[in-house]
């Protein structure tokens, strides 16, 4: 009886060990065959709207920037600092906060 008992357990053991391999086979990845698509250009980024320079309708695509806005902004000309929006409240502050880095108040060339 214990001759069979033995004889069981190595069978067991050697089995394992011959099917083993194809277990870790089996989890591994397969190689990958796909060829790598070029990746995509970066949309260009847009340069700053000048608040000194820009018209009506360039104002108005900027987000929370509507027609009332635009017309304030427009009348008050010219800017030293982008924040003097905020400041000489022409806009409210989250509005700005949307708007601060597509935004540039350029100074003029003497």
């Amino acid at each position: 009886m214990l001759r069979l008992i033995t004889a069981l357990v190595v069978s067991v053991f050697a089995l394992g060990s011959l099917t083993s391999p194809l277990y870790a086979q089996a989890g591994k990845e397969p190689a990958k065959t796909e060829t790598k698509q070029p990746a995509k250009p970066a949309a260009p980024k847009k340069a700053p709207l000048d608040l000194n320079t820009a018209s009506e309708e360039e104002l108005k695509a900027l987000p929370g920037i509507g027609e009332a806005h635009s017309k304030k902004i427009i009348e008050n000309r010219p800017y030293a600092r982008k924040d003097e929006l905020v400041k000489k409240k022409l806009i409210p502050q989250a509005t700005y906060d949307k708007i601060k880095d597509q935004i540039i108040a350029k100074q003029a060339k003497k």
